[in-house]
């Protein structure tokens, strides 16, 4: 699909940046653009966007979409540090909208939540965001208004550096991992309102048992199917929505339309990871060949060597590759293991390798829960605040019925590959190797600490803060240059990518200290993580999980930074 953009800004998008790059001032990657997968660059200092719906067809069956100037993904935008950029964005939708600059740090009004720092964009309407840009590297935008996001309001952002990067390459893409669904997105959030498994295809069978009893024993097998039934869970529920109504998209095209990014014999190539899905985290490796991971979330970290890397929804990852063959896959499968998104990274077009099988499903335990060792029917009605050396919870979540569980027994876990990718032969980057080039920039210790728990219940797909949901909480108020500590407990099965608007979120190790600066958080089952942030941000602010339909369910809070 391609975008149908306005000539005037591309034209003035190429006058600037070429000026710039003879100049000398802004370095000029090269872009394939013979790739039929590469989106739209529109770059400079001024911009006209509008969203509108678009015929598309991903899957064979022809729908509508709701894109960025016609494309899915929408524009690659390109900034440059120091710049001042304008950005006209015209609703040509029958609903209101708005465009959200994730981990851009911005003045409240032009962050884009309505309710919050807008009113959002009517129909036929226009909103001009006009601010500095401050930071350099990858980033993404889309849509915060109701579900428009699930249907292809996205796309993605590239920030030049004013100062030389501490890394060289010749290849720049873009590689952005998105969802798509031919189901309109309001009827499936309905659908899980009603059975929230219902797209999870992957329950244990009766073979499963008979397996499990050959290897467990009959005690051990039925008292562990005991314990989950009576939890009203099950243990392959790594995700809400699967690939049984999820299509896997890298920049937008299904894995049979093989997405290309070509490159010169010699070449390192500079890949700009994005997780612009609704829901889901991918497991993202390029068999035969190692990545250097560079930057998360935008920010500079010391060079680490992997064969492999989950990333969260709404995260980013950059990472340097040196191919020495003619052509390698990009395969990027779901956490669930029910589909993929693949690409190919090739010395010409048409080339492709082969594609790995999906790696077997995982099963969430009652240790990655942070429930190991402990029976749940023994532990009804305890109260479980009082358990020495336990996890302590906050009283909203006592008799709550939005609260289906509670961890007993939480870390960290930033040394943690995650589910599904434990000792499977390859090196997985944990958060523990992410490591800012950088000191902590503020430098203080936190003056004071807010703990919130990531709070749920599976069987009626409600999400919340220590057990309130977004419509009945109040806001958690900052004052204007503090610095604080914020400690994140999930009391859920699910992982959770939390995301703060506006300001950074400068995660510690288990000690306390600084490691590295992102803007999501990504916090799996039963772990508990600490970060610090500085409200140098004066307004109105979201604070929520990124997954799509956690967050209009409940798990979502307004961060309020005042004098």
């Amino acid at each position: 699909m391609h975008s149908n953009t306005s000539r005037r800004t591309f034209v003035k998008g190429l006058a600037a940046g070429g000026v710039l790059a003879g100049l000398g001032l802004w370095r000029t990657p090269v872009w394939a653009v013979t790739s039929p997968g590469e989106p739209n660059v529109l770059a400079g200092t001024e911009f006209d966007l509008f969203i509108g719906e678009t015929p598309v067809n991903i899957t064979g069956n022809p729908r509508t979409a709701m894109t960025i100037n016609g494309g899915i993904p929408g524009p690659l935008l390109r900034w440059r540090e120091g710049d001042t950029v304008t950005l006209r964005v015209k609703n040509k939708l029958k609903d209101s909208t708005s465009i959200h600059w994730h981990g851009i740090l911005l003045p409240a009004n032009m962050d884009g939540v309505p309710g919050l720092s807008f009113h959002g964009i009517e129909p036929d309407g226009m909103y001009v965001y006009q601010f500095k840009v401050r930071q350099n590297g990858t980033y993404w935008y889309h849509s915060h208004s109701g579900f428009q996001e699930q249907s292809g309001v996205y796309g993605p952002l590239v920030i030049d550096a004013k100062e030389p990067e501490p890394f060289q390459y010749d290849r720049d893409y873009v590689v952005m991992l998105t969802d798509w669904t031919d189901e309109d997105a309001v009827g499936l959030m309905k659908t899980l309102k009603k059975q929230s498994d219902y797209y999870n295809y992957h329950k244990r069978t009766v073979g499963d048992f008979i397996h499990d009893v050959s290897e467990k024993g009959w005690g051990s097998t039925v008292a562990d199917r005991k314990m989950w039934a009576e939890m009203k869970m099950n243990p392959t529920d790594l995700a809400d929505v699967s690939g049984t109504t999820y299509t896997y998209l890298m920049n937008g095209q299904a894995p049979n339309m093989n997405w290309t990014g070509v490159f010169r014999p010699g070449e390192k190539l500079r890949l700009r990871f994005i997780n612009g899905s609704s829901m889901t985290y991918f497991d993202v490796r390029i068999p035969g060949l190692k990545m250097t991971v560079v930057a998360a979330d935008g920010q500079h970290v010391k060079p680490v060597s992997v064969d492999e890397f989950r990333i969260a929804v709404a995260e980013t990852f950059d990472v340097i590759v040196e191919p020495t063959q003619d052509a390698y896959t990009l395969f990027a499968q779901s956490m669930d293991r029910t589909g993929f998104a693949r690409g190919t990274l090739a010395a010409k077009a048409g080339l492709s390798a082969p594609v790995p099988p999906l790696d077997p499903r995982p099963l969430v335990t009652m240790d990655d829960m942070g429930m190991g060792g402990m029976d749940h029917g023994d532990m009804a009605g305890m109260d479980h605040s009082a358990m020495a050396g336990m996890q302590s919870h906050p009283d909203t979540e006592k008799d709550n019925p939005l609260v289906d569980m509670q961890a007993m027994s939480t870390s960290p876990k930033l040394d943690d590959p995650g589910l599904g990718l434990r000792d499977n032969g390859r090196r997985v980057l944990t958060y523990s190797d992410l490591r800012s080039t950088f000191e902590d920039p503020d430098g203080r210790e936190p003056g004071r600490t807010i703990e919130l728990h990531l709070t749920g219940h599976m069987e009626k797909f409600a999400w919340s803060f220590d057990g309130v949901k977004f419509s009945d909480a109040e806001p958690l108020r900052l004052k204007y240059g503090e610095r604080i500590r914020i400690v994140l407990v999930n009391d859920t099965m699910m992982t959770h990518p939390i995301h703060l608007h506006g300001m950074w979120s400068d995660l510690e190790d288990e000690n306390g200290q600084f490691m590295v600066r992102k803007h999501t958080i990504d916090m799996p089952p039963g772990s508990r993580r600490s970060y610090r942030v500085t409200a140098d941000a004066l307004g109105r602010w979201a604070y929520h999980c990124h997954l799509l339909y956690h967050m209009e369910m409940g798990m979502f809070r307004e961060v309020r930074v005042e004098e």
